[in-house]
């Protein structure tokens, strides 16, 4: 439940990474604080930055550098990966193609999921049965992506047991059937500067992604450092600015943990404006439950927000699903 926050902390994942994989992980010192931090900032905000999780920059910063050589071609080389149904939704989405509550987003984008086989998840997941469509340039921008989802799925694994151990039940609540076998998206996204995106040049007009919530678990946002655009509401409904910290990710927590954790954490509003003239990239990577997975209040969680279930049973996959085909415009 998010509060009149002012300001979204920063917490230093270090000794929780540490002993992630101890079984008695929850018994140590370190461990302890950072799960004690985890939980007010889960409660009060529903985002946080985070540091010391062991990525390492030089990748973090290929990561934004690729990116931005690519937003950099022409149209005509971009679109030659460009996003259809037929193509599971993947691939390239110019400005004014991504909708977000039925208003056009500006930004530009290249839409990444987890590869899905025919017949994987059945008919629950035909609509997103395809592989990726990655561009011959820049050459390096598959190889750089697949390592970095790599490892952002392993570091938004052990966050998550952070997270379960915040909200009172075992490190491995989101492992097994719930999340043992994630699904993932990645989102490569380049807002053009204030004047730039719809040739209005008032910043308010331009919005770079407007108001909305992550639909799974954890998102970790890779943002440039020195341009401040994403903005969190609060419960008065004041947009609080998450100003860039160099080395650290910026985490938000989705609709199924506000789901399983009966709405004890959140599902935080944001939005982005780039008002400033240069151009803004950024790489949003999102850590998912099984795709077929049904998500209901878990019973710790129901206990501890006084015994009534808020929620009932949903769907990450029909939940995907359902966003995807309503956010995208051909």
């Amino acid at each position: 439940m998010s509060t009149d926050f002012k300001s979204i902390p920063l917490i230093d994942i270090g000794p929780l990474l540490a002993k992630c994989d101890d079984p008695d992980m929850g018994e140590d010192p370190g461990v302890a604080e950072v799960v004690r931090q985890l939980d007010r900032a889960c409660r009060e905000a529903g985002f946080f930055y985070v540091k010391g999780h062991g990525i390492p920059e030089s990748l973090i910063k290929k990561v934004r550098t690729s990116t931005r050589e690519f937003f950099k071609l022409p149209y005509e080389e971009k679109s030659k990966i460009k996003m259809t149904p037929v193509a599971g939704y993947r691939g390239y989405q110019r400005v004014g193609e991504n909708i977000t509550k039925g208003v056009p987003d500006m930004h530009e984008a290249i839409d990444c999921y987890r590869e899905v086989r025919q017949g994987m998840y059945g008919d629950l997941g035909k609509v997103m049965e395809g592989c990726n469509q990655w561009p011959v340039n820049p050459p390096d921008l598959k190889p750089i992506m697949e390592e970095y989802v790599s490892l952002c799925t392993e570091l938004s694994r052990k966050i998550m047991r952070g997270i379960a151990l915040a909200l009172g039940g075992s490190p491995n609540e989101f492992e097994g059937q719930r999340a043992g076998d994630p699904f993932w998206v990645l989102r490569i996204i380049g807002y053009p500067g204030a004047s730039k995106a719809n040739g209005l040049g008032t910043p308010e007009n331009d919005i770079g992604c407007g108001a909305h919530t992550d639909y799974g678990l954890l998102t970790l946002v890779n943002q440039d450092d020195d341009i401040t655009a994403l903005q969190v509401k609060n419960l008065s409904g004041e947009w609080i600015s998450a100003v860039p910290i160099p080395g650290t990710f910026v985490c938000n927590i989705g609709d199924m943990l506000k789901i399983w954790s009966n709405g004890l954490y959140d599902s935080t509003l944001h939005r982005v404006i780039n008002s400033c003239p240069r151009y803004r990239v950024c790489v949003a990577y999102f850590y998912e439950p099984n795709f077929d997975v049904p998500v209901e209040p878990l019973d710790f969680c129901v206990r501890r927000t006084g015994g009534t279930r808020k929620f009932g049973r949903a769907c990450y996959g029909e939940h995907l699903v359902s966003k995807v085909q309503t956010n995208f415009v051909e």
